[in-house]
């Protein structure tokens, strides 16, 4: 067992035992990649305020993301194709979550459904939603959720219509993949992956294939899928969606102060500051740079969450520090689970945790709830001066 003390480990041993069209799917961003880039290394320019001789015993993690307690303030983010990663890899996450107590997302483009994932976890999880132009499909599958009994709904607001990622065109990204030769060569590297992959039925997209009209295999998928997401998603049609949940509602996809003040008088229960990881729009500011400004745009009127780009419990404690309640973390457990599969989910939560807890301690705080931007060193022109 190799010896992991950071997220970067756990990555390391990801790109060597998951086949790359699906490492490169995880690990890419959109056009340039600039936005990709920068919402991690943005995370760079601030410091860390150190404070000594304050009683360190007695710390805790421990808070509440929109009401639901939680071991420390990260709920691992909704992420495509999970299980190609790792064969059965949403369930396999869903399960280190709960043990861990933390919450799991589970995406509309999951390849384990959502009656698989309920079947299989011991706790209530949350259902991210990608509406599209069948209101008949994501009714039902709404309904699908409720009758899972998911705690929450997120709902992604900033994937409309598709950024293009230049590496998924050129490997040909498709689940399962395609057999061509680049392919084989590459799977013949990563066997452990293959035969893991051969012994589970869940290869293709669980909440899609034989739920959505005219998609019962692979090919009807693809073209159903590059079709379905809805351009004209708007505030109407959110509030449609909110009504017929019922439930908890979080809003994914905010980077503007605007929106945040929308969606603030929209009655979510959170919002999201994200850029979807640097997927969508290449050139908008990372996710850390906005979520100052979005904080002090909605003030208390709704918990706001952040991610994209958290990579260790330091970028956690500076997310909180910044005003976040809350942060949700993808490619960090990603790589954990094609690293290691469920222990691998496991092992970035406590990496992350563990940093996090004595990161805090050396600022001279105990309660991770107390953490604000005193504990922070921020550069004078960090938010930027934009015309």
């Amino acid at each position: 067992m190799p010896v992991i003390t950071c997220i970067d480990d756990l990555k390391r041993l990801h790109k060597r035992r998951t086949p790359k069209m699906f490492y490169d799917y995880a690990e890419s961003g959109s056009y340039t990649e600039q936005t990709f880039r920068e919402n991690t290394t943005d995370f760079q320019q601030l410091r860390l305020r150190q404070k000594v001789a304050v009683d360190m015993s007695g710390r805790t993690t421990a808070s509440t993301m929109a009401g639901f307690p939680v071991t420390m303030p990260v709920a691992l983010a909704p992420v495509g194709l999970t299980g190609m990663q790792c064969a059965d890899g949403e369930i396999k996450a869903a399960r280190a979550a709960a043990k861990f107590g933390v919450p799991f997302t589970l995406s509309t483009m999951s390849i384990c459904s959502i009656e698989d994932v309920a079947a299989h976890s011991s706790a209530p999880f949350w259902f991210q939603l990608y509406v599209m132009r069948d209101e008949d499909f994501v009714d039902r599958i709404i309904q699908r959720a409720k009758d899972a009994k998911c705690s929450a709904l997120v709902l992604t607001l900033d994937l409309q219509i598709i950024g293009q990622r230049h590496k998924d065109l050129k490997n040909g990204l498709s689940a399962p993949p395609k057999m061509t030769l680049p392919v084989l060569m590459d799977l013949a590297t990563k066997w452990q992956w293959g035969l893991e992959m051969l012994g589970t039925k869940r290869r293709f997209f669980g909440n899609i294939v034989g739920h959505a009209k005219g998609v019962g295999n692979a090919s009807s998928l693809m073209s159903w899928t590059n079709e379905q997401f809805d351009p004209q998603l708007d505030w109407g049609k959110i509030a449609r969606i909110r009504d017929q949940w019922g439930g908890k509602f979080i809003l994914k996809g905010i980077l503007d102060e605007e929106d945040a003040r929308k969606a603030a008088d929209f009655g979510a229960d959170a919002i999201i500051v994200s850029n979807h990881g640097g997927r969508q729009l290449d050139g908008a500011l990372s996710a850390i740079r906005m979520l100052p400004r979005i904080t002090r745009a909605v003030g208390d009127r709704v918990e706001v969450w952040m991610d994209s780009g958290i990579r260790s419990g330091q970028d956690v404690l500076k997310a909180l520090a910044l005003g976040a309640k809350g942060t949700l973390i993808g490619r960090s457990y990603i790589y954990g689970l094609g690293a290691m599969g469920q222990a691998g989910v496991t092992r970035a939560l406590e990496v992350i945790q563990k940093e996090l807890d004595i990161s805090m301690a050396l600022c001279g705080e105990r309660d991770v709830k107390a953490l604000r931007r005193e504990n922070l060193l921020i550069p004078a022109d960090f938010e930027g001066n934009w015309a």
